[in-house]
């Protein structure tokens, strides 16, 4: 996973739940770079599976939860670093159309190391939209949470389903309100 990733977790866990926090779990995980991430580097999954599991522990919220927590956030913080990727004239759902179609294959030519997840539009209306995330990362929590936060930042009220059909995709039905 790209480092950038991991910077960010760490900067909202800061944020929202104190240096303390952030530097103990960090310190728990035993990590060889001891939590020194850099925004071009790549990283192991498993230490995002990690640094979180152990913001659940020490926090007390569900892995879920903080998934789609900070799913939202990170969404939030694409839009101030990568604005270039945001059409104000789209909506929610036309911008989560376009992230295979685009944003990706954009982040790809500037990360080609880049290990992304697949987000499928399978059926889209001015209403509804029904897209299948793919990754081998199972990370359909994080998935949702930047869902979410597209949504809040188009200021659209949706109605989101998700249902899982293997192991590695989730659909996700996102019905406007």
């Amino acid at each position: 996973m790209k480092g950038l990733v991991f910077t960010e977790l760490i900067e909202m866990i800061e944020n929202q739940f104190g240096l303390e926090i952030a530097d103990e779990i960090i310190q728990k995980a035993e990590l060889p770079h001891q939590g020194a991430y850099t925004g071009v580097g790549t990283y192991p999954h498993s230490e995002m599976v990690l640094l979180v599991q152990n913001l659940s522990e020490s926090t007390g919220i569900a892995t879920a939860e903080l998934y789609q927590v900070y799913g939202e956030y990170l969404f939030g913080r694409f839009r101030t670093i990568y604005g270039h990727f945001f059409d104000d004239n789209l909506t929610a759902l036309d911008f989560l159309e376009s992230i295979d179609k685009h944003i990706h294959k954009e982040v790809l030519k500037l990360y080609p190391d880049a290990e992304l997840p697949e987000f499928k539009t399978i059926k889209k209306s001015d209403k509804k939209m029904v897209m299948v995330y793919k990754s081998e990362r199972k990370m359909s929590d994080f998935a949702l949470g930047l869902i979410r936060g597209c949504m809040k930042y188009f200021k659209e009220t949706v109605k989101i389903e998700r249902r899982q059909l293997s192991d590695i995709e989730v659909e996700f039905t996102i019905l406007k309100v």
